[in-house]
């Protein structure tokens, strides 16, 4: 039986792969960079990772060699297409594996867009702007107070809300399965009542996985539901948002501004317009980085490892449902990792 490994665009490290070994001896583990996975999947039993070239899943899926899927990465649109999610092949995800960095991420990028500290940044480095050094005060926002609107309470989500929550600010939030709302999120409503979100928002933030119904979800429609002193926020998945729209929402005022881990096209080419807004900061899809990343990764395989060969519920298994909406359900009676890992 073969287990393919591939994380990245090089080798896995040696280490982790013993430490896969060490559950899971009687296996033949196949280590593989990007460059080779489409090809190695083929003949895979299992497969731990993230594919991120195109793979034939349709031949993978009739082929029934593939039974289970253990994602490097939370998003799962880069395999879940229809003749994956209608197959028997078992997913587990890495979803909220890296809540804590895209919280960090999120959090930084929000205080900078508050406080201003991309000009204060400018002013100190670059010689040629006329205030190199002058520091001139600036106008700054406050995050404190603020109402803040989580769209997609899943683990980024939830994490983020606790990071938040003691900013003295309100938090609400829709998800497609609003359960086991914190005390400290004010409102936690069906995804149906997006609008009222945007509505009521200061600061609206993306956390939704991307699928057939949010590919494209924030459109002209949505940015004009919000306020116009909002700051939009998407640390998702850039094809949730429709660029022009939100191109043509800044440059209308529809919004104060925007800040961004992700970018559709990705990356975003050097003449699209989004870079040269004074409002707007983007980052490179950086806000799950963490020198611990594929460690952590190692840390739900290895547990579902010994989950799968005892026949229990895996962790971040995706449902039939699941499989659809692309993400594990809280309501589905499975582990969540962010819930299992603060145990």
């Amino acid at each position: 039986m073969n287990l393919v490994v591939c994380f990245k665009e090089v080798l896995v490290e040696d280490y982790l792969i013993e430490r896969i070994r060490q559950e899971w001896s009687d296996v033949d583990i196949i280590n593989v960079g990007q460059d080779r996975i489409a090809e190695v999947l083929l003949d895979a039993d299992y497969f731990c990772g993230h594919a991120k070239v195109p793979v034939d899943w349709e031949r993978i899926v009739q082929q029934g060699r593939l039974q289970w899927i253990q994602s490097s990465a939370a998003g799962m649109d880069w395999c879940l297409v229809p003749s994956v999610i209608d197959s028997d092949i078992t997913i587990t995800t890495a979803s909220g594996v890296l809540a804590d960095q895209v919280a960090e991420h999120t959090l930084g990028l929000i205080i900078s867009w508050m406080r201003n500290l991309p000009t204060f940044l400018k002013e100190q480095h670059a010689k040629q702007t006329p205030d190199y050094r002058k520091f001139i005060r600036r106008p700054t926002r406050d995050l404190t107070n603020a109402v803040v609107g989580i769209v997609g309470f899943g683990g980024v989500g939830r994490r983020l809300a606790q990071v938040l929550a003691p900013f003295k600010l309100r938090i609400i939030a829709t998800d497609l399965f609003p359960v086991a709302k914190p005390s400290y999120v004010a409102e936690l409503w069906e995804a149906d009542k997006l609008n009222d979100l945007l509505n009521q928002s200061d600061v609206v933030i993306l956390c939704l996985p991307l699928n057939n119904v949010t590919k494209n979800l924030f459109d002209k429609n949505k940015f004009s539901q919000m306020r116009n002193n909002a700051l939009f926020v998407n640390v998702a998945r850039g094809q949730l948002v429709v660029t022009d729209d939100l191109i043509d929402a800044l440059k209308s005022q529809l919004i104060a501004g925007a800040v961004m881990d992700v970018t559709s096209p990705e990356p975003l080419p050097p003449d699209n317009p989004l870079w040269d807004f004074a409002n707007v900061i983007i980052t490179p899809h950086v806000a799950g980085q963490f020198h611990r990343r594929f460690d952590n990764i190692v840390d739900i395989f290895t547990e579902n490892i010994k989950r799968y060969k005892k026949g229990e519920k895996l962790i971040n298994y995706l449902t039939p449902e699941g499989k659809k909406s692309g993400f594990p359900l809280r309501n589905a009676s499975y582990p969540l990792w962010i819930d299992y890992n603060t145990k």
